[in-house]
């Protein structure tokens, strides 16, 4: 099928593309738009126009500031995947990037775009999530930061203001901590069934704290606080995070999305198997 039509515009600054949401009901952004445009070509969106922002300066760096790694909204996947400060300092991040799609969505797609588009399905949610990162948008009233908790609202819905621009990601830099990610990939569409993003900061002894989140065919991703609970305060060993990964499986039928591939049975048995690996990646305990 083809796109509807649709007007265009380039915006030169984030108060030019802002200014042009304001004045156009219904207008979508434009960057990497592996999301958007294969959207419009099945008719399942219309918008009448578009603001493109890829000529924005500033929003395609990656860099550590003030305690934060700071990652501009036009970064694609496959920089994710391949920069060494992000390998360092947010390995859970650069996992989830490595596992997007094909090579021409990770070299085309952007973290701004994939975080603000809110698909359930998609990698990059479970790894923010865990990381306890925080979107940086910016709208008519000016900037505001959204923490990675409150973003993700359901499938296809965020936080992030129909005029509002996101402008950065930022991972909070903490010592003496460790992260992953771990997916269970659909064989038809590339998409995690499940996918696990863990984070933990230890004392070499003892968990002190950890943050556990999973994205796939869930109704919208989201943190896994029973895990966590079963985690913080307890000893680095692989009885600890075989206990903790048997709460993945306490979620509701309703908690996850109906998909004729994938039951929610099927679902929460993934979701337990692969938290167990990803937290014996995390916290450094022997296992299969």
């Amino acid at each position: 099928m083809y796109a509807n039509d649709f007007e265009y515009y380039l915006a030169e600054s984030i108060d030019e593309a802002v200014d042009l949401l304001e004045d156009h009901e219904g207008a979508e952004l434009l960057a990497g738009s592996h999301g958007l445009l294969p959207r419009m070509r099945t008719g399942e969106e219309a918008p009448p126009v578009l603001v493109d922002i890829n000529a924005v300066d500033g929003l395609s760096g990656i860099e550590r500031t003030d305690g934060d790694l700071s990652v501009g909204a036009l970064v694609t996947h496959a920089e994710l995947a391949e920069s060494e400060l992000v390998r360092e300092h947010a390995p859970a991040l650069a996992d989830a990037a490595g596992e997007v799609g094909d090579i021409q969505v990770r070299n085309g797609g952007t973290i701004g775009g994939n975080l603000a588009h809110g698909d359930a399905r998609t990698d990059h949610p479970a790894a923010v999530l865990a990381l306890g990162g925080s979107l940086v948008v910016t709208g008519p009233d000016g900037d505001r930061s959204i923490d990675a908790a409150d973003l993700f609202t359901g499938h296809f819905e965020t936080a992030v203001g129909e005029q509002e621009v996101v402008t950065a990601l930022r991972i909070p830099i903490e010592d003496d901590a460790s992260s992953t990610y771990r997916k269970h990939r659909n064989p038809l569409s590339g998409y995690p069934l499940i996918g696990v993003g863990a984070w933990a900061q230890t004392d070499g002894e003892t968990i002190e704290r950890a943050r556990v989140a999973a994205t796939g065919n869930l109704a919208r991703p989201k943190r896994l606080a029973a895990v966590e609970a079963a985690l913080e305060g307890e000893p680095l060993e692989a009885a600890t995070v075989e206990t903790a990964a048997e709460q993945a499986t306490s979620l509701d039928d309703d908690e996850f999305r109906r998909d004729v591939q994938a039951s929610p049975a099927y679902c929460r048995h993934l979701l337990s198997v692969h938290t167990e690996r990803a937290l014996r990646d995390v916290i450094d305990v022997d296992g299969e």
